[in-house]
């Protein structure tokens, strides 16, 4: 499957080149992954199922929570930066599961194998280690809440925000349209990862596919 790239300035070759997207979540690796092409799914993705007043993507949710994170005290530089990026791409495997029904236990539990694995894939591909530690993970989990909260304050209807049970974040949540929620998420992939990070995956899948080609020879 091919996509269009998310804006007509973005990525290398930007505007000519397709946008590749494995549409199989079933052995996804790192030289499969396409971060524009990323960018444009989870931007088209709505949060809560479209459950809200406002069109806010998982993308735009995925950079609230980089960004807060980002600015937290008490962490140094390096630790900050990764887990920004793990924030940033920490809803990846939604957008190969997004609207998949489980209808039995069994199912649940393939749907985690796959998440799992699109992580791993994801992670590799960004430059980052394949596992969060648990302290970390912790945090990136206080922050995503208290963005989630926010969310509800902001974009869902008033009888849903009066039950938070969780801190907000002070900022607010504002909606963002799926083209610049693509360019924005992808903007700061590429602050925080740098343009190798990006370029990872599809100069990993050519030097495999070139491989093939010498064996088949």
């Amino acid at each position: 499957m091919t996509l269009k790239p998310t804006t007509p300035g973005s990525g290398s070759g930007a505007g000519s080149r397709p946008l590749v997207w494995p549409d199989d979540p079933e052995g996804v690796t790192a030289a499969d992954i396409d971060f524009e092409a990323l960018a444009h799914v989870l931007a088209n993705t709505c949060r809560r199922g479209g459950c809200c007043r406002q069109y806010h993507s998982v993308a735009a949710h995925a950079v609230v929570v980089s960004e807060e994170i980002e600015a937290l005290d008490g962490l140094a530089d390096e630790d900050r930066r990764t887990l920004a990026l793990h924030a940033l791409i920490a809803a990846a495997p939604s957008a190969w599961l997004r609207g998949r029904l489980h209808d039995s236990q069994r199912a649940v539990e393939r749907a985690g194998k796959l998440a799992t694995g699109i992580e791993v894939a994801v992670r590799g591909a960004a430059g980052l280690d394949a596992v969060l530690e648990e302290e970390h993970g912790e945090l990136l989990r206080f922050v995503t809440r208290m963005a989630a909260s926010a969310e509800r304050r902001d974009l869902l209807d008033g009888n849903a925000a009066s039950g938070i049970a969780f801190p907000p974040l002070k900022r607010r949540i504002r909606s963002v349209p799926p083209d610049k929620a693509a360019e924005v998420w992808l903007a700061r992939f590429r602050a925080l990862a740098g343009p190798e990070a990006e370029r990872r995956g599809r100069i990993a899948a050519g030097a495999d596919a070139d491989r093939a080609d010498v064996a088949q020879d």
